[in-house]
């Protein structure tokens, strides 16, 4: 007795598409929907995002490759920010305050260590935080580095720095104890008694060398995570996954009812 040949039909491989009702399927229409426009407006935003960091990475080298300028002035710092003044390339002249020297806990590519925030008494009449540069932990005391504490007129060149309130992402300053996490321009001041106007931001020296090869400047990292075209591609990718889910529903369904 001969056999037919089965089919191999989704009914068949135990693959039945079981409809559903039309108030289930308005359902998950809506929530796919909701799915995918959600996750196509994610991706646009990231695609936002970069074109936004590539101009700010393009506004910063350009403010770092300018020549310097002298620093903002009293009238000009109530409209300081990090957006327009950030890394401009500045140059100052004036006389360090030694005596009213503060060490900032870093981590460079030298090591840990510390950043040496000295008061520079700038000629154009205004006190500025210059750091100017790391020293190792063993260096801390200044007279392990007395060859370095220029005195007398000195002209200071570097970038400007936005001030760093309240101390790191885990750390908070302890300015009564001398512990220093970040470098708060305010805090750091008020610690040291200076007296007359301060900016409110602070210049990270360049890397001319000082006497003695310490403090090390220069050390300044301007990095800008860029990852946004990878966050762009994923969520267009997710939205594409959802798109074809919806597809494959609409034909697994149309293709029941047009049997029934």
């Amino acid at each position: 007795m001969g056999t037919e040949p089965r089919g191999h039909g989704p009914e068949e491989a135990g693959e039945v598409w079981q409809r559903h009702s039309a108030a289930r399927l308005f359902l998950m229409g809506i929530l796919a929907l909701l799915a995918f426009a959600g996750l196509v407006a994610l991706g646009t935003w990231q695609v936002e995002r970069r074109a936004w960091k590539l101009d700010l990475i393009q506004r910063v080298e350009s403010r770092v490759q300018a020549p310097p300028a002298a620093p903002p002035g009293p009238d000009a710092w109530p409209g300081v920010t990090a957006a327009r003044d950030e890394y401009r390339h500045v140059r100052i002249a004036g006389r360090f305050l030694h005596d009213r020297e503060t060490l900032a806990q870093a981590n460079t590519n030298l090591g840990p260590g510390f950043w040496v925030l000295t008061p520079l008494q700038g000629e154009s009449g205004f006190t500025v935080l210059v750091n100017r540069g790391f020293v190792p932990g063993d260096r801390r005391d200044p007279a392990s580095r007395a060859e370095g504490q220029v005195t007398g007129p000195v002209t200071v060149t570097g970038l400007l720095r936005i001030t760093e309130p309240g101390g790191s992402f885990l750390r908070s300053n302890v300015p009564a104890e001398g512990r220093w996490y970040s470098r708060d321009v305010a805090a750091i001041a008020a610690a040291r008694g200076l007296q007359g106007p301060v900016a409110p931001y602070f210049i990270d020296a360049d890397s001319t060398p000082n006497p003695g090869g310490l403090p090390v400047g220069g050390l300044t990292v301007i990095r800008f995570p860029n990852n946004h075209l990878v966050y762009a591609i994923t969520w267009y990718a997710l939205a594409l996954m959802v798109a074809a889910a919806i597809a494959y529903v609409a034909r697994e369904e149309w293709r029941v009812r047009r049997r029934a």
